[in-house]
């Protein structure tokens, strides 16, 4: 079973590096957003400079400067802050592709969601990204002159519309996980399409002795702000699908929109007092009202639909594993070992929901999810937590067998 392991560590591989990239880029954004707003204008301060900040970090001491548009000369070297951005993006993507596309059938599609078709989800997925990108992109050019404070509602409503679509067709951690990818492209691309080809402008104008259009640092400026704005609600869509409390809620369409608003007022927050211009601490008070709200419809479960189930749409591996000799045996161990937490209705006290949204109630369901007994229960022993029901070694074995006959054939 190398193939699998590989496979599983290629996933784990990929995710580091998507937290890592992901770190680097925030840090940066939420560094230069602060540093803006912080900038102090001196009238001892050279021609075209609009600002100042001192700042001291590490045993030494920086004096960083911002030019209105940029100096009348341009020096050698300048550090430009892109790969962060466009490395997150692509191992975010690459991710995707290896967990919810590699996967679709257990962990992008369901069926008591929407009958679709594995591949017809997968493009919705992919185009659903670049349309959201073309939507916004046009939104922002025919408003570049407007309150940007009405755009923000704007882009609030459109992400609300999205939540609640990706919630009709794909199951509910995958969903969550798609907001999250939504809208990280739009930020990527906004750095990609906005930012980075507006500063090249500017510089290119310095370079042939001609005076920049400072519209472009004024567009610049808009996109870096939304990026701001959106990088909170991100994170919690990121990390969501370990909490099925979030996606597995009958209100998940509610919930999705309510972290956008939390991540905005979390900003505000911190972007009012970076700029001196007081600390609103009501934005604290307002974002715990509106966590305490997910928390309360967090608490109502979903309707499950009592699905016949079509042996004929099964997959050729989840046909094998239902039909091998040692599936009985599996099926009576999971039942004995697994399923009081992986229920619709957990039995263990403190569950509401089912561990990371996964069912192991009937054998379809066993089957479909093999690969996961295989590796947390039989190779790498993490499951059940402690060993807290007992599973004897004898079974893990025979959990191992199971899953590596099948997957010889």
């Amino acid at each position: 079973m190398l193939t699998v392991l590989l496979l599983e560590w290629l996933e784990f591989a990929v995710r580091w590096l998507h937290v890592i990239t992901g770190i680097a880029w925030i840090g940066s954004s939420f560094y230069f957003i602060a540093l803006d707003l912080g900038l102090k204008h001196r009238a001892s301060l050279p021609r075209g400079v609009s600002g100042e900040e001192w700042q001291v970090h590490g045993g030494g001491f920086y004096n960083v400067r911002k030019y209105v548009v940029a100096p009348d000369n341009l020096p050698e070297h300048v550090t430009w802050f892109k790969w962060e951005s466009y490395s997150t993006w692509l191992s975010g993507f690459f991710l995707m592709a290896i967990v919810y596309y590699g996967g679709a059938d257990l962990f992008l599609v369901d069926n008591e969601v929407a009958e679709i078709d594995t591949s017809l989800a997968i493009g919705v997925s992919v185009v659903s990204l670049l349309i959201g990108w073309i939507l916004y992109n046009s939104l922002c050019k025919l408003l570049v002159s407007s309150n940007n404070t009405y755009l923000m509602i704007i882009l609030f409503i459109i992400l609300s519309a999205v939540s609640w679509g990706y919630l009709q067709i794909f199951s509910g951690r995958a969903a969550f996980l798609h907001l999250g990818a939504f809208t990280a492209t739009i930020m990527t691309a906004n750095v990609f399409f906005i930012i980075i080809p507006n500063q090249k402008i500017v510089v290119n104008d310095l370079k042939n002795k001609r005076k920049p259009d400072p519209i472009f640092g004024v567009i610049a400026k808009q996109r870096s702000t939304h990026n701001n704005y959106l990088t909170l609600p991100v994170i919690f869509f990121m990390i969501s699908n370990h909490y099925p409390l979030a996606f597995g809620s009958k209100y998940n369409w509610l919930i999705a929109p309510l972290i956008f608003l939390m991540g905005v007022s979390i900003r505000h927050f911190f972007n009012t007092k970076h700029s001196g211009r007081g600390t609103p601490y009501w934005t604290w008070a307002l974002t715990g009202v509106i966590f305490l709200l997910v928390i309360f419809l967090s608490s109502f479960r979903l309707d499950f639909k009592e699905l016949p189930v079509d042996e004929t749409k099964f997959s050729k591996s989840i046909s094998l594993a239902l039909n091998s000799e040692e599936f009985p045996n599996v099926s009576d161990i999971v039942s004995g070992r697994c399923m009081m937490c992986h229920a619709k209705e957990p039995l263990w006290d403190g569950f509401l929901v089912s561990p990371k949204g996964l069912l192991l109630e009937s054998d379809a369901q066993i089957a479909k999810n093999a690969k996961l007994i295989y590796l947390h229960s039989g190779i790498s022993r993490a499951m059940p937590p402690n060993n807290i029901s007992y599973m004897e070694d004898s079974e893990r074995r025979t959990i191992i067998k199971w899953f590596e006959e099948v997957n010889n054939k």
